[in-house]
């Protein structure tokens, strides 16, 4: 009897066994089935489009100039306020004078003693030697009177308007500007541009800038510099605008978009939908095919064509003509997941 309990209970155990490990498998099966994404994917082709490139940027004065004399001392008297115009050689500030007018009363007293010198050098009295000390000594002071009245009458280097000023009569210099003077008849901005299109950015192009203030207005702009080197973190090179402002209706630190038209070029225009962003950036990146599983790739965005977009690869080359982009269900991806091509790919 004890022998047939022994045997149903051992049937039993591996009866319960069996059904365990069978739903295990039915587990894994299931776990491995779900490793492929389903998604669509489309073959890339480059296109002709028309290019224009719009690019953002602030502007700043052409030329901006932090009013710092380089004496130290107590500041006499400020000529100007916030918003006041000058022009080119306008007086700004007059510094404390006590150090120019000791360099004054020296640099006479030794021009006295210098036509002195000279005189006796003449009849053969005094050496050579003793004539160029003198001398030396002279134009030493000289120039120490030059630059000391250059700061302590300080004036504008160019015409613009006083954007900040930072002390008041009779304060003690300390180092911080003064004032800053800044040039808003004429503008400048650096944009940044991808690196793929430097072959077609040259300098003296003509470009528009646009502002949302005057969404109906465009102000013409020259490339004048385009930068030399390529910043290898971002894959940009950058190029400087200069912005004619005699109307002076946009100023420093406005923002602007600016329109650069690059001709007829190939590139890769793809559905919107199939980019992605990263979260809490601005990065954009897309997933291709490689062999069945999902490869990441970081794109910039270029132009709009209605639902479609132009991507530019952020390493050149990690997107040719050939790949497979998947254009669906990309949003369930990471980079190296398993991938099944349904039906749709183009």
């Amino acid at each position: 009897m004890n022998r047939i309990v022994r045997n149903t209970t051992l049937l039993m155990a591996i009866a319960l066994i069996s059904a365990c490990g069978g739903k295990s498998e039915s587990r894994q099966a299931t776990t491995t089935k779900k490793e492929a994404e389903k998604v669509k994917v489309l073959t890339l082709q480059s296109e002709r489009i028309a290019k224009q490139l719009e690019l953002s940027s602030t502007l700043e004065g052409y030329e901006t100039m932090n009013i710092s004399p380089s004496i130290t001392g107590h500041i006499e008297h400020i000529y100007v306020e916030v918003g006041s115009r000058v022009q080119k050689g306008a007086m700004l500030v007059r510094m404390d004078q006590t150090q120019l007018n000791t360099t004054r009363i020296n640099l006479a007293s030794t021009k006295t003693e210098l036509d002195r010198v000279s005189a006796l050098k003449s009849s053969g009295s005094i050496s050579e030697q003793v004539y160029d000390q003198t001398k030396a000594g002279y134009d030493q002071l000289v120039e120490t009177e030059r630059f000391q009245n250059e700061n302590t009458f300080v004036r504008a280097q160019f015409s613009g308007v006083i954007s900040a000023k930072n002390y008041e009569d009779g304060e003690m210099y300390t180092g911080a500007p003064i004032l800053t003077l800044t040039q808003i008849g004429r503008l400048k901005a650096i944009i940044n541009i991808p690196e793929t299109y430097y072959p077609l950015v040259k300098q003296g192009m003509k470009v528009d800038v646009h502002s949302d203030i005057y969404p109906d207005k465009t102000f013409p702009a020259t490339i004048e510099i385009v930068y030399p080197t390529v910043d290898p973190t971002s894959h940009t090179f950058q190029a400087k605008l200069n912005i004619p402002n005699s109307g002076e209706k946009i100023r420093p630190g406005m923002f602007v978009r600016t329109t650069l038209p690059l001709g007829q070029i190939d590139a890769i225009v793809v559905p919107y939908q199939s980019v992605l962003k990263l979260s809490g950036s601005n990065d954009r990146y897309v997933f291709t095919n490689q062999n069945g599983t999902a490869h990441r790739v970081a794109v910039t965005l270029g132009q709009r064509f209605d639902d479609r977009i132009e991507i530019i690869p952020v390493i050149p080359g990690d997107l040719k003509e050939g790949d497979q982009l998947v254009i669906t269900g990309q949003a369930r991806l990471v980079d190296g997941a398993k991938l099944e091509i349904v039906k749709g790919e183009k």
